[in-house]
């Protein structure tokens, strides 16, 4: 009975795909309790996850004041003007409710907390009244406007910076594998006496806060030269403990019996580890690029430290120059914020197949 369940369940993936596989209920045809509890877990799970997320990118189309307007609003709107004459600017509407209970569309002239100056649009020789601000809603329809995105770019400089990120994060993460990967693989293809030591002394540096090490590693980068450089960025974090953990779990799985059989050929250990061990290890391979290439993309503190040049400066350090010491300009630092997330979200969109994959095998947890 159970095998005629799971071959039902084949079948109805098999033939509706994602849509058969998002409607499968536990009960089969019937719609039990536990679907509406996984369902319901399912929803709330992904507000929490993709909600902030869309609220940036909605925020990154709203001028600066409506960023601050209370109560906030989640998509980004537009006042209705018009132009009269006598105004050298363009009047908002607003629908203010009368005395009598009517609604009437005028023209905002000037406005407090408590007080609104408004004029009939279709009288403009008339005099202005004042009527009370819980009297006046504003006529607004949504609109998307790139103004913050444009104005960014001119007065930013991401090209540069975004190459700055680019050739950071591909260097530091394509050093992170290798150095990794070797490690891994002496770690754990060879005997040799303080193997499990040496292991536990680098899972033991995952317990060092990287506030203690700052001082010292930025003093090494200084004494080599490698200060207000890329090169200092990339090179103090190559070698991570965490890679080392999640492919030397990964290669153990990989059996010794297929490196002795390369070895009786007469391989050597550079061609056992570049044409066996790495393209086996190729999952795990996957899993330490997603974590590097994001740690990379998102690092701000250590770049911040070593690079004063303007013209060095990744995307993260960049932003910060929209940080006055008075004034943040937020809704220019909501834009440039959702274009640095751009490339991380494809990056993780084509390799995100083999997380589950890699972590599974790696004993990760």
């Amino acid at each position: 009975m159970a095998e005629t369940t799971r071959e039902k369940f084949v079948w109805r993936d098999a033939q509706g795909g994602v849509r058969g596989y998002l409607t499968r209920m536990r009960g089969g045809g019937r719609f039990d309790w536990s679907d509406a509890l996984t369902y319901g877990f399912l929803v709330i799970g992904t507000l929490v996850m993709f909600l902030p997320v869309i609220w940036l990118v909605m925020s990154s189309f709203k001028t600066s004041s409506q960023l601050i307007e209370s109560p906030p609003s989640f998509l980004p709107y537009r006042s209705e003007t018009v132009e009269l004459d006598g105004y050298t600017r363009p009047l908002p509407l607003v629908d203010v409710t009368l005395e009598d209970g009517t609604v009437q569309r005028l023209a905002q002239v000037a406005g407090s907390r408590n007080i609104v100056r408004v004029i009939d649009p279709q009288q403009p020789d008339s005099e202005p009244f004042n009527v009370p601000t819980d009297r006046v809603a504003p006529v607004r329809y949504v609109f998307f406007s790139l103004d913050n995105y444009t104005t960014a770019v001119q007065r930013f400089p991401f090209m540069t910076y975004l190459g700055n990120s680019v050739f950071v994060t591909v260097m530091a993460t394509a050093i992170t594998l290798v150095i990794n990967s070797m490690a891994a693989f002496a770690l754990s293809k060879y005997r040799f006496r303080g193997r499990n030591a040496i292991f536990m002394i680098i899972l033991a540096t995952l317990m060092v806060p990287i506030a203690v090490i700052m001082i010292p590693a930025y003093l090494v980068i200084s004494g080599l030269g490698m200060n207000n450089s890329l090169w200092g960025v990339i090179i103090p974090g190559a070698a991570t403990p965490t890679g080392v953990f999640l492919l030397r779990q990964y290669m153990l799985t990989i059996p010794d019996e297929l490196l002795d059989s390369a070895r009786v050929d007469g391989a050597s250990e550079w061609r056992i580890y570049w044409q066996i061990i790495l393209p086996l290890a190729a999952p795990a391979m996957a899993v330490l690029s997603i974590f590097s290439i994001m740690w990379r993309w998102n690092d701000f503190l250590w770049p911040l430290i070593v690079l004063n040049r303007t013209e060095l400066f990744t995307l993260q350090v960049g932003l910060n120059s929209f940080q006055g010491e008075l004034n943040t300009e937020w809704n220019y630092v909501l834009a440039m914020t959702v274009l640095t997330l751009l490339p991380i979200t494809v990056v993780f969109a084509f390799l995100q197949k083999f997380i589950t994959t890699g972590i599974a095998t790696t004993g990760m947890k």
